[in-house]
């Protein structure tokens, strides 16, 4: 399973989730929805805009983990 570490990479970059909705330009559930591992998909662009708006990597906010059988 994949799992979204954008609570932590909001956290290092003292960054509100309201904030980084507005320079993402997405809406605030949408990101909420992928900070809370709720998503199925994420867009090229919007990953794109997320890592310039925090300055990091796709892998600082994508983990790959076993999922428990």
């Amino acid at each position: 399973m994949i799992r979204v570490n954008l609570d932590i990479m909001m956290a290092k970059r003292h960054i509100s989730l309201g904030e980084l909705a507005e320079r993402v330009d997405i809406t605030l559930a949408n990101l909420s929805i992928l900070k809370n591992n709720k998503c199925r998909a994420i867009r090229f662009s919007t990953l794109d805009a997320i890592c310039r708006a925090l300055d990091c990597q796709p892998s600082d906010l994508l983990e790959y983990v076993e999922e428990e059988s």
